[in-house]
Formats: C-alpha cells, sequence, structure tokens
C-alpha cells in the first residue's frame, strides 16, 4: 500500500499545484495533510478549496489554529504585515479549519503484522511542538508509546527526515517528519512531499524495512515570491522561499 503525506502549504499554490501534479502521477492509495495551509502566503482559499475538493483528511496546524484569534473586517484587509495571510480567508473556509482535528491514528494491518501510525502537525502533545531529527531518543518514545504507534509522522519544522529509534525489546521504531510543500527550510527551495509504501515485506523487527521516499517538487519559485511581494505581506516571506531558510 502506498500512502502519500505531504505539511506545511503555507497557502503557497504554486508549489502546492506542482507537487499535486506529481502526486497525481504517484498514484498512491490514501493521501493525508499534516496542516498549516494557511499563513505566509496570498492563496490560503485556493489551497483549502482543492484541499476540500479532493475530501483529503486533514489535520490543523498552528497557522490553521491561528485563525482562531484573528477576527478579519473589510479594513483589515488593507493592513499591511504578516496577519493580511490570515484576513485572507473567506469565512467558510474559517470554519473548516477550525473543525480539523489535531490527531490521526491509523492502523493498517499485512498478514499477520499491523503497522500503528500517528499523525500530528507538531507532536502528540502539542501542535507547535518540534520533534527534530536529534530531540531525545527517550522522549520520542515516550510519544510513542502514549499514541500507541509504530511510526509518528509530523510536520511543522519545514525540514525532512526519517529516523529510526530501536527498543529495549528489539522493535524498530519510525519518526518521519515530511518538510515542507510551500515553505523549505532545509535549504532546498523544492517543496517535499512524502510516499510510505508497507505491506508484507515491511517488518518493525528490521532496522531498514519501511519504505519511504521523500519527493522533492520543482516550481516556479521567482513567481511565487513575486506574488507576495506585490501584495501587502511583508517582503521577508519572499525572501525566505527564494532561500530555503
Amino acid at each position: 500500500m502506498k500512502i502519500a503525506f505531504f505539511s506545511d502549504i503555507h497557502a503557497n499554490l504554486l508549489a502546492f499545484e506542482a507537487m499535486l501534479k506529481d502526486l497525481d502521477g504517484q498514484r498512491p492509495d490514501a493521501a493525508y495533510c499534516l496542516g498549516d495551509l494557511v499563513g505566509y502566503h496570498i492563496y490560503p482559499n485556493e489551497v483549502i478549496e482543492e484541499i476540500r475538493r479532493r475530501s483529503i483528511a486533514t489535520l490543523k496546524g498552528n497557522h490553521d489554529k491561528k485563525v482562531e484569534s484573528i477576527t478579519t473586517t473589510p479594513e483589515s484587509l488593507k493592513e499591511k504585515g504578516s496577519n493580511y495571510a490570515y484576513h485572507l480567508i473567506t469565512e467558510d473556509n474559517r470554519n473548516y479549519l477550525k473543525e480539523l482535528p489535531t490527531l490521526i491514528n491509523l492502523a493498517f494491518t499485512f498478514g499477520e503484522a499491523t503497522f500503528k501510525i500517528a499523525l500530528a502537525h507538531g507532536s502528540t502533545r502539542r501542535i507547535d511542538e518540534y520533534i527534530l531529527i536529534d530531540t531525545d531518543e527517550n522522549y520520542v518514545l515516550e510519544l510513542l508509546d502514549e499514541a500507541d504507534a509504530d511510526i509518528l509522522i509530523v510536520g511543522h519544522s519545514h525540514k525532512p527526515y526519517h529516523r529510526t529509534i530501536e527498543t529495549k525489546s528489539g522493535v524498530f521504531k519510525h519518526v518521519i517528519n515530511l518538510g515542507s510543500v510551500g515553505k523549505p527550510k532545509d535549504g532546498d527551495l523544492r517543496g517535499c512531499y512524502a510516499l510510505l509504501t508497507i505491506d508484507n515485506n515491511n517488518s518493525l523487527l528490521r532496522r531498514n524495512s519501511i519504505n519511504i521516499n521523500f519527493r522533492r517538487i520543482v516550481y516556479d519559485v521567482e513567481a511565487s515570491a513575486k506574488d507576495i511581494e506585490e501584495s501587502p505581506l511583508p517582503a521577508e516571506f519572499a525572501v525566505a522561499i527564494r532561500s530555503g531558510k
């Protein structure tokens, strides 16, 4: 079974469209979005509406949650600054973001093997917590145990990685960070998402058994940056996607 996971689009429509084109070509059996559809760019409604049109199961990210504390008025759309990105969101799409869950748990069984997967934007404890490649191993195992999961998939840091941790019982647990579709921070300007393939050939008893493929997607970074520069958003947002930091 091939499953697509992506996160942190941040209203970057050109990056999102390029990712979807690649994703459609990969023909996954299922797809999940781990949040942060909005913020930093001017196309939140277009991104949300495509997610909704495709009925993609989606988590709430910290930027999606931020919408709950921002009141939009006709006057606010004339304001400059980072909050302009949130004022653009329609009332219907605001309600959609408010209703998103913060955790999703999945289980896939193949023969006698069951793979339990926990999805969270930041961590299973906090929507804005960073789970990095070097986060304390014991702490990560605590999160996995609390979630009753073998595989933890997160976003938020915008830096992709696949980390394998061996438990005292000889079972291998996995942590996967998806990177970012619309605002990478690992120095690579290309958008990123991940394909996880699990079937009878996978085992939690073998270190390298889980097959994760990070897909890096080329899109028109300069056109996307210019869209920001021609809006009331801070120019530093354009600098960020041009630098990948």
